[in-house]
C-alpha cells in the first residue's frame, strides 16, 4: 500500500466518522427518545396487565353465575375435595391430582443395587442422597397442567374442575367431570411398562356447548426445573426447553438466555428438561403453530436461603386439535425418565402414534461431527464395556487406552516428523546461518524449506495427525457431562463422576473459582503444565535461528492454556477431568517410549540416504508444502516489487 492510498483510506474515514458524528441525535433529542421509548413500554404493559385483570374479572363472574346457578355447566365439578391417585410401575411412578386431573407428581425408581437414579441433598455439600429409592422430577407447585375448551358461555380450565376417579387399578384410571346430564369431560390415563404415560381427553355429549370454530384446545405447560446436582452453574449449562418440528428436526432455547420463542411450524413434542432427567409432553395431531416457549434464568444468588433452588422456569401455551363432537379423543403421551440415549430411543416402539419423535437427541453429544464419533463410537463401546460390570472409573481409563491405541499411528507419524527435523537441526543452522537479520526471513524461510525438500521431509506432516485427534477430544468434552450412566458412581477418591470432586470448600465464590476446589481438576492442570513443558522442549530441539528466541516467548503463552482450562474445568465433572488427566499422562508415556526408541543416528543415516537419491532424482514439493513455498516466494517477489517501487520514487 503506498503513500496516496493510505491518506486516501484516512480521508474517507475522517468522513464516515465526522458524517456519523454530524448525523446522530443530540443529547436532549436522545434523552427525549428514550423517556418516550419508556412511556411507550409502560403503556404497552399497562394494557396488557389491564387485558389480563378484565379477563380474569370475567372468569370469576362466569365462575360465581355458575355457582349461584345449579344448571349451569360444571356446576358441581367446581366444588369438591382433591385427592390424590398414584399410578406406578417398577420404574415410574406419577401421582395425579382429582383436581385438575393432572399429574402432581413425577418419581423416577432407583435401580437395584445402583445410584443412578437416587435424590440428592443438595444442601448437603458432601453430595450425599436424601433418597436412595428415587429422585422426584417435580412435585405440587413446582408444575402446572391446564387445558383450556373455548365455549359459547366461558372458558373451560381443567385445572378448576374437580374430577371423580373410576375403573383405578395400578396403572389405569379413569377421571370424570360433570358438565351436567349426560354431559362430562373424561381424562383416562395409562401408564406403560417404562416411563410413558398415556393419556386422552374427550367430551361427552357436549356439542352444542362449544364455539362452532372451536376445534383446538389450548394447552398450557409450566414447570420449575430445580436443582438435582450438586454444581448450580454446572447443571444449569444443560437444562433447558427443547423441541421436534414435525416435519424437521429438534430446537431449543439457548441455556443462557432468558427468552421467548414462536414456534413457526408444528411440533411433535415438547420437552422440559434438566441434566439427567426430563419431562416430555407428545401431541398425537401436533402442536400447532403459533405456540409460545419460554425459558427464564433463576440467579443463584437470589436463592441463597431457599429450602430448593431452582435452575429455570419453562412455560409451553400451545394449541393442539380438539373434537366437540366427541368422535375422536385428543391424545397425549408423556415421558417422565432419564436422559439415557438407548432409552429416550425406544420411546418410539412404547408410543402409539406411529411418529418418528427422535428423542433421543434430548441427550446432546455436540455438533454434528461430534455427534457423529459418540453416536457411532463412543456410545457403543462405552456401553459394550459397562455391560461386563466394571466400575465407570476403569471404563473411562479403557476407553482412554483405546482410543490411544487407534491413533498411535498418528501420534508416532507427527513425532517422526519433529525427530526428522530435530535430527536436520545442525545442517539447517549451517544451511541458513548467513540469514539473520531480521530482513532476511523470508529467504530464511526459503533456504529452510528448500534444505527439507533436500531431505524428503514435510514440516507440516506433523500437524495434520495432530490435528485430527481433536474432534476426538471436543466429542468426549460433550459425552462424560450428558451421560447419565456416572451419576451417582464413585471410582477411588471420587464420589460421583458426574459432578466435581471438591478437596476445598468455602462458603462464599470467589471469581473464576467458584465456592470449591476440585482435585482432578487440579491434577489435570498439573498433568497439562507437564505435558506442556515436555513438548516445548521437543520442539526447541528443531528450531533454528530466530525461531528458538520466538519460542520462548510462546513458550510463557503456552503455559497460559492450562490456567485458562483450570479455571474452566475446576467446575466441571470429575469423570471429564479424569479423563483428560488419564489422557495426558498415556500420551507423556507414548512421547517418552518414543524418544527412546529413536536412534537418531540412524534415522539421520536414513534422511541423508534420501537426500542422495533426491540429488539425482530431484522432486518438487507437494501438498501444503509445495502451497507455503509457493505463498513466500510470492509474498518475496511484492516486497522486491515494493522495493523497487520505492527507490525510483526517492529518485
Amino acid at each position: 500500500m503506498n503513500k496516496n492510498t493510505l491518506i486516501g483510506f484516512v480521508l474517507i474515514a475522517v468522513v464516515l466518522v465526522g458524517f456519523s458524528w454530524y448525523s446522530q441525535p443530540s443529547k436532549e433529542e436522545q434523552r427525549a427518545q428514550a423517556v418516550q421509548d419508556s412511556l411507550t413500554q409502560v403503556a404497552k404493559q399497562k394494557a396488557d396487565q389491564a387485558e389480563k385483570t378484565a379477563a380474569f374479572k370475567r372468569q370469576q363472574a362466569a365462575k360465581q353465575k355458575i355457582a349461584a346457578d345449579t344448571t349451569a355447566l360444571f356446576h358441581k365439578a367446581l366444588t369438591g375435595v382433591a385427592r390424590d391417585i398414584v399410578l406406578q410401575n417398577k420404574k415410574l411412578a406419577v401421582t395425579l391430582s382429582t383436581k385438575g386431573g393432572t399429574v402432581t407428581k413425577a418419581y423416577v425408581k432407583n435401580e437395584k443395587g445402583s445410584k443412578r437414579y437416587v435424590g440428592h441433598d443438595i444442601a448437603d455439600k458432601t453430595g450425599k442422597s436424601d433418597d436412595l429409592g428415587g429422585v422426584t422430577l417435580f412435585s405440587g407447585k413446582d408444575q402446572s397442567l391446564n387445558f383450556t375448551l373455548v365455549a359459547k358461555e366461558m372458558n373451560i380450565n381443567t385445572g378448576d374442575l374437580y374430577f371423580v376417579p373410576t375403573d383405578q387399578t395400578d396403572s389405569t384410571v379413569t377421571l370424570t367431570a360433570e358438565a351436567g346430564q349426560g354431559k362430562s369431560l373424561i381424562l383416562t390415563y395409562r401408564l406403560g411398562s417404562d416411563y410413558m404415560l398415556h393419556m386422552s381427553l374427550k367430551a361427552v355429549g357436549m356439542a352444542g356447548l362449544f364455539d362452532p370454530n372451536a376445534s383446538s384446545l389450548g394447552v398450557d405447560w409450566h414447570e420449575k426445573v430445580k436443582e438435582q446436582e450438586r454444581g448450580f452453574t454446572f447443571e444449569n449449562r444443560y437444562a433447558r426447553l427443547d423441541w421436534k418440528e414435525t416435519d424437521g428436526g429438534t430446537d431449543y432455547i439457548s441455556e443462557a438466555k432468558t427468552k421467548k420463542e414462536t414456534t413457526e411450524e408444528d411440533i411433535d413434542w415438547i420437552a422440559f428438561k434438566n441434566q439427567f432427567f426430563s419431562a416430555v409432553m407428545i401431541s398425537k395431531d401436533n402442536f400447532q403453530k403459533g405456540g409460545q416457549l419460554e425459558s427464564t434464568l433463576y440467579d443463584k444468588k437470589d436463592q441463597e436461603n431457599w429450602p430448593v433452588r431452582y435452575l429455570k422456569d419453562l412455560k409451553a401455551q400451545v394449541r393442539t386439535s380438539f373434537d366437540p363432537t366427541g368422535a375422536k379423543a385428543s391424545e397425549f403421551e408423556f415421558y417422565y425418565g432419564p436422559n439415557d440415549f438407548y432409552v429416550l430411543r425406544q420411546v418410539e416402539k412404547q408410543s402409539t402414534f406411529g411418529k418418528d419423535l427422535d428423542m433421543q437427541k434430548i441427550v446432546y453429544l455436540g455438533w454434528p461431527l461430534f455427534r457423529y464419533i459418540n453416536r457411532w463410537f463412543t456410545l457403543p463401546v462405552f456401553t459394550w464395556l459397562s455391560d461386563w460390570g466394571l466400575p465407570m472409573g476403569v471404563v473411562l481409563i479403557l476407553i482412554t487406552i483405546l482410543l490411544k491405541l487407534i491413533t498411535f499411528p498418528m501420534v508416532k507419524k507427527s513425532y517422526m516428523s519433529s525427530a526428522k527435523m530435530r535430527v536436520l537441526k545442525p545442517k539447517l543452522d549451517e544451511a541458513t546461518k548467513q540469514f539473520n537479520k531480521p530482513e532476511d526471513q523470508m529467504q530464511k524461510q526459503q533456504a529452510m524449506m528448500a534444505e527439507y525438500s533436500k531431505y524428503g521431509v514435510s514440516p507440516l506432516s506433523g500437524c495434520l495427525p495432530m490435528l485430527i485427534q481433536m474432534p476426538i477430544w471436543v466429542a468426549m468434552f460433550n459425552f462424560v457431562p450428558n451421560a447419565i450412566q456416572f451419576r451417582g458412581e464413585h471410582f477411588l477418591w471420587m464420589s460421583d463422576l458426574s459432578t466435581y470432586d471438591p478437596i476445598f470448600e468455602w462458603s462464599t465464590n470467589v471469581m473464576l473459582i467458584g465456592d470449591h476446589l476440585s482435585l482432578t481438576c487440579v491434577l489435570y492442570t498439573v498433568a497439562m503444565v507437564l505435558y506442556t513443558w515436555i513438548t516445548m522442549q521437543m520442539q526447541k530441539d528443531q528450531m533454528v535461528g530466530q525461531q528458538a528466541e520466538q519460542m520462548k516467548v510462546m513458550q510463557w503463552m503456552m503455559f497460559l492454556m492450562p490456567l485458562m482450562f483450570f479455571f474452566i474445568f475446576n467446575d466441571y465433572s470429575s469423570g471429564l477431568n479424569f479423563y483428560y488427566f488419564v489422557t495426558l499422562i498415556l500420551s507423556a508415556g507414548i512421547m517418552f517410549v518414543l524418544r527412546h526408541t529413536t536412534d537418531d543416528a540412524k534415522l539421520l543415516a536414513i534422511l541423508e540416504a534420501r537426500y542422495k537419491e533426491n540429488a539425482s532424482n530431484p522432486q518438487k514439493m507437494k501438498g501444503l508444502a509445495a502451497r507455503l513455498q509457493a505463498l513466500q516466494q510470492m509474498q518475496q517477489q511484492q516486497m522486491q516489487q515494493q522495493q523497487t517501487t520505492n527507490n525510483h520514487r526517492k529518485r
